[in-house]
């Protein structure tokens, strides 16, 4: 069972909660900061190598999350074209071809075996598709995708991933290959999220930026900084609001708090 809410307030920790957080300021060493960061690739390749394809759910709820991607069609059966910048082994991109025929799909990521499992899946077809090998921050999506001929594209779970200090270049770099006048749909993790709030001492890299045992980062978004980021870069703001899920593990009595950032950025 879970509960929702949408909105524009952050959630409130409780006394201990926030006890915890302020007790954790020690930041991991910058030597180690800079290791991961030139390592992020190959921990990523890792993360798939170890999870294949079952770490992530096919994330049906796409398509019921973001109404866009059928209310930014002019007509019923107009084909669209979409980015999934960050498409991970397909969990977000397979789903939504299957469930809508009028769409041709660009998707790229970081980590080349994830790219690779995208290619052996049974649903992958070069006449629907086209996914690529791209780090975000670097290199060019132009390579790929023709100048302003995206109608919608998505950053689910992605941006908290990479270096805050690098965040706009993805941005920029989206910026060049959408249609004026569409959107950038994101959802991502919300500041107190419980998995901040899972970390241990010593896993912190600056403010809401933490790193995970294997290596993998994250970054918790407040709703002004995301707005800051996408401003920045030219982008008008639709929406931006957290949406704080209360998941209950019934068999064990728990309630998780669950934050995200659910947004959508228009280029004008």
């Amino acid at each position: 069972g879970a509960s929702q809410k949408k909105g524009h307030s952050a959630r409130v920790l409780s006394p201990e909660e926030a006890e915890k957080l302020a007790k954790d300021q020690i930041l991991v060493s910058e030597f180690k900061q800079l290791k991961l960061e030139k390592e992020a690739q190959k921990n990523w390749d890792l993360f798939y190598k170890r999870n294949s394809t079952n770490f992530f759910k096919d994330r049906h709820w796409t398509t019921r999350e973001f109404q866009e991607l059928k209310a930014c069609r002019e007509f019923a059966d107009q084909k669209l074209t979409i980015l999934e910048a960050g498409c991970g082994v397909g969990n977000c991109l397979f789903p939504l071809l299957e469930e809508d025929l009028n769409i041709f799909a660009y998707a790229c990521d970081f980590s080349p075996r994830a790219v690779e499992y995208v290619k052996k899946n049974a649903l992958y077809s070069t006449e629907r598709c086209k996914v690529f090998q791209c780090d975000l921050t670097k290199d060019d999506l132009l390579d790929n995708i023709p100048a302003d001929s995206v109608d919608v594209a998505t950053l689910i779970f992605v941006l908290s991933a990479i270096h805050p200090d690098k965040m706009h270049l993805v941005l920029r770099n989206i910026y060049k290959v959408l249609k004026p006048g569409k959107c950038v749909l994101f959802r991502d993790y919300g500041l107190y999220d419980h998995a901040m709030l899972r970390f241990k001492s010593g896993s912190k890299l600056g403010e809401n930026f933490y790193v995970r045992q294997d290596g993998t980062r994250s970054y918790f978004f407040t709703e002004e900084f995301l707005s800051q980021l996408f401003k920045a870069e030219g982008y008008e703001q639709v929406v931006n609001e957290y949406v704080q899920r209360e998941t209950v593990n019934r068999k064990e009595d728990l309630r998780v708090p669950r934050v995200f950032l659910q947004s959508k950025f228009q280029k004008p």
